[in-house]
């Protein structure tokens, strides 16, 4: 078996138990993911099985959409609900008529600093082991960018605001919760959070771990939720390959190629996908084979 299937990860999971759930469920002894989502995060986590792995390069870097629920008048260690409280601010609730144009004071480029507790290392070391030992580090800011933002809900009463965001890789939400609350000149921390999108990985067609373990022998279904190899590069050109070019590039032989440079889909001669293959400085090599 081997495919990526988008798993809608539930709160409590690391990105890593995930996998590991998904290894026991199906029975199989390689898979992996693309990148890490918080525990407490719920949504989309792309997961890779057998020889997909060898995919997580393309996939890692991909822009993200995400749901959020920022609370305000408290603010957190960590910057979300499972931290403690470290300050408490009044809200001003005629500041909530502001929120959609504050919301918009984010889009595009800028300087975001990582929070302490996150598994960015440095020397060595994850972020939030210098945090736990009560270590003061000095953390770059890093260029990150929001294509999109807006206002989904405002909860008055319970003084929880609640958005969608289409942002860059390495995009934190839990500082973006802070910085909004900010500039409404409150304190906050984020309550919620969902991945919807990664990419082309769309929540809608994920799958939970109890639809997974009630259909893990059945094959129609499990064919139906594998995304393959040829359907996530669509988009790439394509190179054919005759049946001696076939043995030589499957063999790791570089060939001459006048092709731009760039990553390809490779079909043999009987236009069966094999995977992809890299053309540099008028070679192409092989990539990700998949057969």
């Amino acid at each position: 078996m081997q495919g990526v299937i988008i798993i809608n990860k539930p709160e409590g999971f690391t990105s890593q138990d995930t996998v590991s759930k998904v290894k026991k469920i199906l029975n199989i002894k390689k898979a992996g993911h693309t990148g890490t989502l918080d525990p407490m995060a719920t949504g989309v986590l792309p997961v890779l099985i057998g020889n997909y792995t060898k995919l997580s390069k393309y996939l890692i870097e991909h822009d993200k959409t995400y749901v959020a629920k920022l609370k305000l008048g408290k603010k957190t260690d960590t910057g979300d609900k499972e931290g403690n409280i470290v300050e408490e601010k009044k809200v001003n609730l005629e500041n909530l008529e502001n929120v959609e144009k504050v919301l918009k004071t984010f889009l595009g480029k800028q300087t975001q600093i990582p929070p302490l507790y996150s598994a960015i290392k440095v020397n060595g070391k994850k972020l939030y082991e210098y945090a736990r030992a009560g270590e003061k580090l000095e953390i770059e800011p890093r260029i990150i960018e929001i294509y999109n933002i807006k206002l989904l809900s405002i909860d008055k009463e319970n003084l929880e605001i609640e958005f969608e965001v289409s942002c860059s890789k390495g995009t934190y939400i839990r500082v973006l919760c802070e910085d909004i609350a900010e500039k409404l000149e409150t304190v906050g921390y984020m309550s919620s959070l969902t991945r919807t999108l990664v990419d082309k990985f769309k929540i809608e067609d994920a799958i939970d771990f109890e639809s997974l373990e009630e259909n893990k022998s059945n094959n129609s279904f499990l064919n139906k939720k594998l995304i393959q190899m040829e359907d996530i590069f669509k988009d790439l050109s394509k190179i054919v390959l005759n049946e001696r070019k076939e043995e030589l590039f499957l063999n790791g032989v570089m060939l001459t190629f006048e092709n731009q440079d760039g990553v390809y889909n490779i079909y043999n001669h009987e236009n069966k996908y094999l995977g992809t293959g890299t053309v540099k400085n008028k070679l192409l090599k092989r990539d990700i084979i998949i057969i």
